[in-house]
């Protein structure tokens, strides 16, 4: 991927690829599928300024898992790559992997 810094509060998301079948077995067709709200982080800005004028670091980093609202950020393709920009204000919560 070519090098993006995002700026501020924003992070880059990779899209996790959704269920191809269902419980039953059944296969879902492209069309039929909807987005996957869950992804990895790429890339972190370097945070947000306060009322005080410092930088608040992001809570998240690159290579977490996240969820984030169906219809948050802004789709972009890098080196071909579709990718997702949004704030971390969208994101809900990291995904953590059980021990």
């Amino acid at each position: 991927m070519a090098k993006f810094r995002p700026l501020h509060d924003r992070v880059v998301v990779r899209r996790l690829t959704g269920e191809e079948k269902t419980a039953g077995g059944i296969i879902i067709p492209d069309t039929a599928k909807e987005k996957p709200m869950e992804g990895e982080i790429v890339a972190v800005g370097a945070g947000a300024r306060n009322e005080q004028g410092q930088i608040v670091a992001l809570d998240v980093k690159a290579g977490d898992r996240v969820l984030f609202g169906k219809w948050s950020g802004t789709e972009v393709k890098l080196d071909g790559e579709e990718l997702l920009i949004m704030k971390e204000s969208d994101i809900m919560g990291v995904v953590e992997k059980a021990a």
